[in-house]
């Protein structure tokens, strides 16, 4: 049995739209999504939410597991593809793929790049990495739970490859937040 979607698709969909869009303009701050009556195992709600506004039928998806298949193409009707290479969105519920092996767009359309939806374990603001960049006015402080150890050294060479790279969503059961290829992102000091 399917479960279901939004329990208001136009005016949730509405809603986690504009969320994103905040979130990604506003890198590493922490937004709550409309929760969904119920979300597929494994998927967070806000990782389900964001899949839902955004995925359709000309957006090819990867995901690292095969449970939500059958949901993901009932709501969205988004093509799933075999490799994450081939992706537009890639979904990580486990062990993140490198990002070097992702879409990363080119130098005349940078807009090709995927973009990356990992489930982690916790997001708090005010504490951890220190953000900077486009979208902050000074400083932000992100703490993250649950990404490889080796993630600032990916993050580092992504931001590096611009205008071309890949951009993050981070979910956390109904929370998100976003990392742009732009931000620039440090440890903790």
């Amino acid at each position: 049995m399917i479960g279901a979607g939004f329990a208001d698709p136009v005016q949730d969909s509405q809603r986690c739209f504009r969320s994103v869009l905040e979130a990604m303009s506003r890198p590493g701050r922490i937004f709550q999504l409309p929760p969904l009556a119920e979300p597929p195992t494994p998927l967070h709600s806000a990782t389900a939410a964001v899949l839902l506004t955004l995925a359709d039928a000309d957006t090819p998806v990867w995901l690292d597991r095969a449970e939500p298949l059958d949901w993901l193409r009932f709501h969205c009707g988004c093509p799933v593809v075999a490799e994450a290479g081939a992706a537009q969105f890639v979904v990580a519920v486990g062990a993140m793929p490198a990002l070097a092996g992702l879409a990363l767009g080119t130098e005349e359309e940078p807009h090709l790049a995927a973009t990356l939806l990992v489930q982690v374990q916790g997001l708090q603001a005010g504490q951890g990495w220190r953000l900077t960049g486009p979208g902050i006015e000074h400083a932000h402080r992100l703490a993250v739970q649950g990404l490889p150890a080796d993630f600032l050294a990916q993050w580092a060479a992504n931001r590096a490859r611009f205008p071309q790279g890949v951009d993050i969503v981070l979910c956390a059961g109904d929370s998100l937040a976003c990392l742009p290829r732009t931000v620039r992102i440090e440890e903790a000091g």
